[in-house]
């Protein structure tokens, strides 16, 4: 059943759904919660018993919590947030570490204190780090204990006032614990020494307990005034100025989203059964979402990697838990693919396999179904959209394409001057629903370009297929995708620019088999002296390592337009062999 509408005599996508056996279209009209705290709260209580979330080691080690302790504990670090930190409703409170037991403990404490959470990646060097602290005005900061040092380079420029630090062994049993941090701090040395005064996350749940029954402190009324219409997150994304912006997502925003996937996949999802795994960061609003908020409500038991480099990082995972379902990227799925102990010993309790993030690969999908014996469904969507937009339904997967719109959600694809095109051509999708961020954190100029009488603008060029399907035939115009992150080219020929002996650069992503695409730098000189070894040296230290140029060229000019834009779909087709008319 297709739903296609005509404007101007011209095809556009309202609410196109799946047909569902029995009720017709899907509809995400069911009402979850007004906030997320309560979402949250109503889980923990629902499911107190049942396994909430495991840290997997690489090793096998591993810790866990009930949904009764994750509820527990983040109530206390509610209550340390408000009374012991004096935080007022609002306030933002920053994260930055890799999956494992502390972030969902503390991410729901955020919630429920009635604070906005920030998510930071962990990667982000010491200039990253503090751009995204001052920017969000973040007065306090969770942090994994590896990456202690790069704050203490910076802190005294940001408005953090207190810090708290964790472990990625927190809460595994005593002993592990224990041989856990040896081997992190003496043998691997990833733990570096610091002067921080810094409460432990031990002591500000301490902290918290202990005032919440002095007090009779009962964690609602941190948030029972909450709506819809709050923020709740402050996602990071890359800007056109090459500086990263907090798309500002409310409550709403989240829960809409929430209700978007029960729509589309809820009969798959068998409440207080599931296992996930939770491979990609959490940090990220596709594992934040889907993972993190869409699989708690509904009583799944959540296996944390910390990180699934190399891929082996999984193995123990899969090997000890039944796991049913997880998300992806083209190049994880892939990798899983290239082990024998994956393809040998493949996960029968799989029942779907979502991928996002950058395009699946056909051949990944084809190869995915054959050796698991169940589906990859691909879906399509943005931070500041929550992120779901668009979604293949689950047993009608098509291959090359993102799928059909999320109930209550509008899509058109549109030419230059906004109007929609024709059936079967290209154009820019623009989107509409309750799943768009409110803006962008204090940038009002970036907000208006983005965001146009009610349509988000996404620049990513798509086509539309006559039964509603989606197909993308470009991303945006200059962005580049390394195993799913978004790479902006600004914010690369930014950190080039310092070098003094550079005059200009241009950055383009590369296609590559391991990563999807690479950073490639186009460098001119102003005088000699440096090599391309100096140039991706110095971008270590500027940039997380994703972002940092695989490849550096050194050219005596760039090409431009006439009034001196370096034009990257021209370099982009030198560098290829392609044509500049065939590149966008």
């Amino acid at each position: 059943m297709s739903n296609v509408q005509y404007y101007d005599n011209k095809p556009w996508m309202s609410h196109y759904l799946a047909v569902r056996p029995a009720t017709g279209e899907a509809s995400a009209s069911h009402h979850l919660h007004d906030s997320l705290p309560a979402l949250i709260q109503a889980a923990g209580q629902t499911y107190s018993q049942q396994l909430a979330f495991t840290t997997c080691m690489p090793n096998g080690m591993n810790g866990r919590l009930t949904y009764a302790e994750v509820e527990e504990m983040s109530d206390a670090f509610a209550v340390y947030l408000r009374e012991s930190l004096q935080l007022e409703a609002g306030a933002r409170v920053a994260v930055q570490m890799p999956n494992c037991l502390t972030l969902p403990v503390v991410a729901f404490g955020i919630l429920k204190a009635g604070c906005i959470l920030v998510n930071v990646n962990p990667l982000y060097t010491k200039r990253e780090m503090e751009h995204q602290f001052n920017d969000s005005g973040a007065q306090v900061l969770v942090i994994i204990d590896m990456f202690v040092d790069k704050l203490e380079a910076i802190i005294d420029r940001t408005g953090i006032k207190q810090v708290v630090v964790t472990s990625v062994a927190q809460w595994f049993p005593p002993v592990v614990k224990g041989v856990l941090q040896l081997v992190l701090k003496y043998w691997n040395r990833v733990i570096p020494k610091h002067r921080l005064d810094v409460h432990t996350i031990d002591q500000a749940l301490a902290n918290g307990r202990q005032a919440k029954a002095a007090n009779g402190i009962d964690t609602r009324q941190y948030w029972q005034h909450l709506t819809r219409t709050d923020t709740a997150l402050l996602q990071y994304t890359g800007g056109t100025t090459g500086v990263s912006k907090g798309a500002e997502l409310t409550h709403g925003n989240l829960i809409s989203n929430l209700e978007q996937v029960d729509s589309v996949a809820g009969d798959h999802i068998e409440p207080g059964k599931e296992c996930i795994l939770t491979a990609l960061p959490i940090y990220h609003i596709f594992a934040f979402t889907v993972n993190l908020l869409a699989f708690y409500h509904k009583g799944a038991h959540n296996v944390l990697v910390p990180s699934p480099r190399p891929i082996q990082n999984c193995q123990r995972a899969f090997d000890n838990y039944d796991i049913s379902w997880i998300s992806g990227v083209n190049t994880l799925y892939n990798a899983l693919l290239n082990e024998e102990w994956f393809t040998v010993y493949p996960p029968r309790s799989m029942k779907v396999a979502l991928a996002g993030g950058t395009s699946l690969h056909k051949s990944v999908a084809e190869r995915w179904r054959n050796v698991v014996g169940s589906p990859i469904t691909e879906g399509y969507g943005l931070t500041e959209t929550s992120p779901v937009i668009c979604f293949n339904p689950i047993g009608k997967e098509r291959t090359d394409s993102i799928g059909i719109p999320a109930p209550e959600t509008d899509v058109r694809i549109v030419d230059e001057q906004g109007q929609p095109v024709a059936v079967g051509e290209p154009g820019e999708i623009i989107v509409r629903g309750p799943q768009v961020m409110k803006g962008y954190w204090n940038r009002p100029e970036e907000t208006a370009n983005a965001l146009k009488d009610g349509w988000l603008y996404t620049g990513d060029i798509a086509v539309m297929s006559e039964d509603g399907h989606f197909r993308i035939v470009d991303r945006k115009k200059d962005m580049i995708l390394v195993s799913g992150f978004n790479v902006y080219p600004n914010e690369v020929e930014d950190c080039i620019a310092r070098i003094p002996q550079v005059q200009e650069s241009a950055v383009i992503g590369v296609a590559d088999a391991q990563t999807g695409e690479a950073v490639h730098a186009y460098v001119v000189l102003r005088e000699e002296g440096i090599s391309e070894k100096d140039v991706i040296a110095h971008c270590k230290q500027e940039l997380a390592g994703y972002k940092v140029p695989k490849k550096v060229v050194f050219w005596e000019e760039l090409p431009k337009t006439p009034v001196g834009k370096v034009l990257r779909k021209e370099v982009r087709a030198a560098a290829t062999g392609g044509s500049p008319s065939s590149v966008a």
